[in-house]
C-alpha cells in the first residue's frame, strides 16, 4: 500500500490539513498549525494520541471523531495530465 498524499478537509468553517503517517495514524493541522495526532480505532471511533507518549487517549472526542469521518469520506481526485 502506497503512502497517501496529505489532503485538506473542511468541517463546518474550520480547515484541517491531514497528513497520513500509515497504520491508520494521521497528523492533523488545524488552521495551519499542528494540532494533534489521531489514530483510527473503528470506522466510528477515532483516538487522539498523547503528544508526549504517542499512546492513544481513550476519551470520546466529538471533534476527533468528526475529523475521522471526514478522512474516511475523503476521495482523492484522480490526477489528470493536461500537459501535452
Amino acid at each position: 500500500m502506497e503512502m497517501q498524499e496529505p489532503f485538506d478537509i473542511q468541517i463546518e468553517n474550520i480547515s484541517y490539513a491531514v497528513f497520513p503517517e500509515g497504520n491508520d495514524t494521521y497528523v492533523i493541522f488545524k488552521e495551519g498549525k499542528e494540532y494533534t495526532h489521531i489514530q483510527k480505532d473503528t470506522d466510528l471511533q477515532w483516538l487522539k494520541l498523547d503528544p508526549e507518549t504517542a499512546l492513544p487517549l481513550f476519551e470520546v472526542d466529538e471533534e476527533i471523531n468528526n475529523i475521522g469521518k471526514a478522512i474516511l469520506a475523503y476521495q482523492p481526485e484522480e490526477e489528470e495530465d493536461e500537459e501535452e
